[in-house]
């Protein structure tokens, strides 16, 4: 179970990864030590997966952002595994869903310009077995970015 503490801990987390056990201890009103403990109980529990940076998309030459709804031609293991694997090995996509609806899955990506975007699509999605259509939406502008979990 969670106390405040603890999802205090976890919104700070998630404001600041790189957070020391000092900074932790501070901002909740603990020992660096009683910080640093209860960071290592929700890292060992699965509270915490992993610790990421957030990158500028633009200085990294990344100025295309778009959800590709994809349509599949079936749903048979092996033709799902493929497609699975397909999207997992694609730099660009970045996320994947199953969505309930019209189509089976919603990717975002990123890519350097309109072309790679194209060549994404046109070489990489549609050709694959497992496709039957592919819808793609490009991102104009974001208006809120990735925002913490609300805990």
């Amino acid at each position: 179970m969670l106390d405040s503490t603890d999802l205090r801990l976890l919104n700070a987390l998630q404001r600041n990864a790189q957070a020391t056990a000092q900074d932790l201890g501070d901002a909740l009103n603990l020992s660096p030590s009683q910080a640093g403990r209860r960071r290592q109980k929700l890292e060992s529990e699965g509270y915490i997966t992993s610790y990421t940076a957030q990158l500028n998309p633009a200085l990294l030459g990344l100025t295309v952002q778009a959800f590709v709804q994809v349509s599949m031609v079936g749903h048979f293991p092996d033709l799902v595994d493929s497609f699975h694997t397909l999207v997992k090995y694609q730099p660009e996509v970045v996320s994947v869903w199953t969505m309930t609806g019209e189509a089976d899955y919603l990717l975002r990506v990123w890519c350097s310009d309109l072309a790679a975007l194209n060549t994404l699509v046109h070489s990489v999605f549609l050709p694959h077995k497992a496709v039957a259509r592919v819808q793609t939406r490009i991102v104009m502008d974001q208006i809120k970015q990735d925002a913490p979990l609300p805990v």
